[in-house]
């Protein structure tokens, strides 16, 4: 792979018109295809084969007419302080505005408060329900005009009126200030690591290339893929993290072998040799463990993981053939001023004089070395304090609940619960299939009685029947808000009591509704999390044994993962459901972690902790090889590629961390948790506990049996293959060669 790739880096330098040519291309067609294209749909979070998706197929099926996951609004009205919402002038007002809906359309119906009862004990509160022919996303402008005037229209009587539903439910953007400030932070790390505004900007104007073109790509087949503003928000998040990072990485090793006397396109080619095949170990890692996401059987998971993967891999091709075309471009400026003075001085001049003091990864290095021990002793603890709260994780689907009280959902919520009960906003849909039943009304009647009578009901409606009478549908409000653990065991309890009935009478009973679909898919994530974290170590273990030729290193990577992980969690059940810094982070609701993040976490997590180990230990394995020490070989993996990895991890968790701010209790939870992760996972475990478990572990590390030497391929991810091409001192003269600057002793 070296070789191939350092053919692919020379190519590139040389070709250097062509590829920005081909790039530039690529980037227009993109943004191009994303501007014609039609906006995606938001689509409802689904679950094929648990009860309540097999309840929704049912509904459509029995009552063509209705949509069973059609958009719905809830109007809330409170009468003013002192008043009645009965009232003659307030009850006209209500009246009017509901008359008003039926201007924009797209309304199948609209259920009156008073007729149906929807009216607070204390006679305060009242709600209208109204169902649409269609889902959100088809929600025409007119019609949501009609809803947000309806309420216009009753708010100038003086009574206070909020929307609930999914009615008014928006795709969450990017791009706010947030998001900018991370990626400001990565541009100064960027500069500071690189000691060069040059290099800075081309890590961030190649990692802009690739995330503009993913994103671009992820708008234009919105549509045809069913991808939602949550896949291209990811892929956006990781193709500008990744790509950030795997351009320095190759930058800083072009700089190196600049230093060493190479000429600038045998630079480009040793670093795409070198960097480049770490960076396409690390971007497969990553690829593969989103792309596995698809395994655990959520649609909008596995677009998720498919349209994050499709970034990364767009990362790894900008990397390897932009990067080293944009060396050529950019020439001298990529170096750090304080090499071109040398260079400059070179001439028969003097030059600076090393200060004698070894860098800063040098010193924590044979600090480490020093006290092994000690070392991963504090780091583990550490971790494994940070990972306690994990034990207490409990998942969930945000909701209304999880909103801004700025929001008018958030605020209708909270009437809601005040009028009628915190269950009120998460009913449950009870559907009796009685098509093999002698008479549906009975069964329907006696499924009514048994759901009545179990703790935890506050009512059960009035059942509607479908036209050939053979389904019903009973609503069932729970006493307890739709989040709740109380909750969560109301929908099996009802379950097991109607198993009674369907003995008896050959009826089918299910259970669906937001509320039971949203406890069903986070029981089944619970249930996918422990296997998918097999698969996941397992090919951790699997790739990097490949890697390094070693089996104890794959291994002390896995743990070291591991450990990351679960400090990570433990940070999200604080932040999440303690509410622990919730405030100075925005987070105006505490409840369960979002169901999807834990799968989704590991998946990201598992390439990016990958990235740094490959990184960090390769320099380690290219000493060991060429016949350093144990401990020598930990010190020129800090010497060489410390100072790199920890500013790959500054400028990651800046980006995640800039995610934070936006208003989408999913992007916070996955900014939080990746940005902990990260911040985990490079500064405490690689290192810290790696340069301490390979201390510890001595020669033993390197040790592989042999029949793995004989089955495994040799992936020579440390360029020594490259040997047979020209080395640096043999390298064509160049106008722009760097003469080998004073080198600072470590």
């Amino acid at each position: 792979m070296a070789t191939f790739l350092y053919r692919v880096g020379r190519w590139s330098f040389r070709r250097r018109r062509l590829v920005l040519r081909l790039w530039l291309g690529g980037l227009l067609l993109a943004v191009v295809a994303a501007a014609v294209a039609p906006a995606g749909e938001e689509e409802d979070l689904s679950m094929p084969g648990t009860e309540s998706q097999r309840a929704f197929d049912l509904l459509d099926q029995r009552f063509p007419d209705s949509n069973s996951q059609g958009a719905e609004a809830r109007l809330v009205f409170r009468a003013p302080d002192g008043q009645r919402v009965t009232a003659g002038e307030n009850r006209a007002a209500v009246e009017d505005a509901l008359g008003s809906l039926g201007r924009g359309g797209q309304v199948a119906s609209t259920t009156d408060p008073y007729e149906t009862g929807a009216v607070s004990a204390d006679g305060t509160i009242a709600y209208s329900t109204i169902t649409y022919t269609a889902d959100t996303a088809d929600l025409t402008g007119s019609t949501k005009s009609a809803l947000e005037d309806a309420v216009g229209q009753a708010r100038d009587t003086g009574l206070t009126v909020e929307i609930g539903g999914s009615a008014l439910d928006a795709e969450e953007e990017p791009g706010g200030t947030t998001e900018i400030a991370g990626v400001a932070v990565a541009a100064v790390v960027l500069v500071v690591a690189l000691g060069s505004l040059a290099a800075a900007g081309l890590s961030l104007l190649t990692a802009f290339v690739g995330v503009a073109i993913a994103f671009g790509l992820v708008s234009a087949l919105a549509v045809p893929l069913g991808l939602t503003s949550t896949v291209a928000i990811l892929a956006l998040m990781l193709g500008l993290a990744v790509g950030i990072d795997y351009a320095l990485f190759i930058t800083s090793r072009f700089r190196d072998e600049r230093a060493r006397g190479s000429g600038p396109e045998e630079a480009a080619g040793r670093a795409v040799g070198t960097a480049g095949s770490a960076v396409v170990f690390a971007g497969a890692t990553v690829f593969i463990a989103l792309a596995g996401l698809g395994v655990v059987g959520i649609p909008e998971l596995t677009r998720m993981g498919l349209g994050g993967a499709g970034a990364v891999a767009l990362a790894v091709l900008v990397a390897l053939t932009l990067v080293p075309a944009l060396f050529g471009s950019f020439g001298r400026r990529v170096l750090p001023r304080r090499v071109r003075k040398a260079t400059r001085q070179a001439d028969g001049h003097a030059v600076p004089a090393a200060d004698g003091r070894p860098g800063l990864g040098t010193r924590w290095a044979r600090f480490v070395l020093r006290r092994p021990v000690a070392v991963l002793l504090t780091a583990g603890l550490g971790l494994g304090a940070a990972a306690l709260p994990a034990l207490g994780l409990e998942l969930g689907l945000p909701g209304d609940e999880s909103a801004s009280v700025e929001t008018t959902q958030r605020r209708a919520y909270d009437l809601l619960s005040d009028g009628f009960g915190p269950g009120f906003n998460g009913p449950l849909t009870v559907v009796v299939d009685a098509s093999r039943s002698a008479d549906t009304r009975a069964v329907t009647d006696l499924v009514a009685t048994t759901v009545r009578e179990l703790d935890g009901v506050a009512s059960v409606g009035d059942p509607v029947l479908s036209r050939a009478e053979d389904t019903a549908v009973l609503t069932a409000v729970p006493e307890t808000a739709p989040n709740s653990g109380e909750t969560r065991d109301l929908v099996h309890a009802i379950r097991d009591a109607v198993s009674g009935v369907e003995a008896d009478t050959g009826a089918d009973v299910l259970v669906t509704g937001t509320t039971a679909m949203n406890i069903d898919i986070s029981e089944a994530m619970s249930d996918a999390l422990v296997p998918y974290l097999a698969v996941v170590i397992g090919l951790a273990v699997l790739l990097l044994t490949v890697v390094f030729r070693s089996v104890l290193v794959p291994v002390k990577a896995a743990l070291g993962f591991l450990l990351s992980v679960g400090a990570a969690f433990g940070v999200l059940v604080a932040v999440f459901q303690w509410g622990w810094a919730a405030d100075l982070l925005g987070i105006e609701q505490t409840g369960p972690v979002m169901a999807l993040m834990p799968i989704l976490i590991i998946g990201i997590v598992f390439g990016l902790a990958m990235d740094y180990e490959v990184f960090l230990v390769t320099r380690m394995r290219e000493a060991h090889v060429h016949g350093a020490s144990p401990d020598e070989a930990v010190v020129n993996g800090f010497r060489h590629s410390g100072r790199v990895v920890a500013a790959a991890a500054v400028i990651m968790v800046s980006v995640f961390a800039g995610f934070v701010g936006m208003n989408s209790p999913t992007i916070q939870t996955m900014g939080v948790g990746l940005a902990a992760a990260v911040a985990f996972d490079a500064f405490v475990v690689r290192m810290a506990i790696v340069p301490a478990v390979l201390a510890l572990l001595g020669h033993r590390a390197w040790w592989l049996p042999r029949i793995l030497k004989r089955v495994l391929p040799n992936a020579d991810i440390e360029g020594a293959s490259l040997s047979r091409h020209a080395p640096p001192s043999a390298a064509t003269p160049d106008a722009a060669a760097v003469p080998r600057p004073p080198v600072r002793p470590h």
